[in-house]
């Protein structure tokens, strides 16, 4: 994995969280795989699923990239985040180079930093 690997997996994140702040779907979804495209078939699908299930990505009130880790031999970017309730967690952000060498997050795990509340 190159620098310059390392820098657009970031960026790619960064993007989605910003579009998830903005409330834009389509920009959001475009950062996704194309299998996780193809789970959920919309933009406004995905968006539900993000919602309800990962509130702390699309509602964080802080941000911190961590290392990636290669499990099963696929990058694996960690990013801590603060939540909207004051929980953190670090997502575990599932990437994956395209055929033309562009990156998408391929799925997010979230798991709880132990004792760590605001």
């Amino acid at each position: 994995m190159t620098t310059a690997d390392e820098a657009a997996i970031a960026d790619i994140i960064q993007q989605q969280l910003a579009a998830f702040q903005a409330d834009d779907a389509e920009l959001a979804f475009s950062f996704a795989s194309p299998d996780i495209q193809a789970q959920f078939q919309t933009a406004d699908q995905f968006m539900g699923m993000v919602q309800t299930m990962y509130e702390p990505v699309y509602r964080p009130q802080s941000v911190e990239f961590g290392a990636i880790q290669f499990i099963r031999g696929r990058p694996v970017q960690a990013v801590t985040v603060l939540g909207p309730t004051g929980t953190w967690v670090t997502a575990y952000y599932q990437m994956e180079k395209q055929p033309d060498d562009t990156w998408r997050i391929a799925g997010c795990v979230l798991a709880p930093v132990e004792g760590e509340t605001i």
